[in-house]
């Protein structure tokens, strides 16, 4: 999955909570989600003297606009490793749920279809011309 058809599945499915997503689609959110918070945050330095432990307005407007399309990629992509969704509050624990969240994340996909839908790596591989 490159990285602009990534973002544009995330974003379609801003509040999409249930089905799967690629570790392809979330890691190129990811990437997408820090790209577009450096660019606020040099936006907000650069004309509202922004300091780093305060967000300016670019950096509070970027965060509300990501946060539900972040959530919802991150749960689907728990749902392509076949743990329910319910996991991401692991990551309220200090260090250690951000670890076992990271290790989940980073993990293949489940093989064949689970309770959550069929694997879009096979569907994709399936599916004639699609790279």
């Amino acid at each position: 999955m490159s990285f602009t058809t990534a973002i544009k599945s995330v974003l379609t499915q801003y509040v999409g909570f249930s089905g799967r997503a690629r570790r392809s689609e979330y890691w190129w959110f990811v990437l997408f989600s820090f790209l577009v918070n450096a660019v606020a945050s040099i936006l907000d330095s650069a004309l509202f003297d922004a300091t780093p432990g305060r967000p300016g307005i670019f950096g509070i407007i970027v965060g509300l606009a990501l946060f539900l399309p972040g959530l919802a990629v991150a749960v689907r992509r728990l749902h392509d490793t076949d743990r329910s969704g319910w996991w991401i509050l692991i990551a309220l624990i200090p260090l250690v749920g951000a670890i076992v969240l990271l290790v989940f994340m980073v993990g293949d996909s489940k093989p064949g279809q689970n309770r959550f839908g069929a694997n879009p790596k096979e569907q994709a591989v399936a599916a004639p011309g699609f790279a």
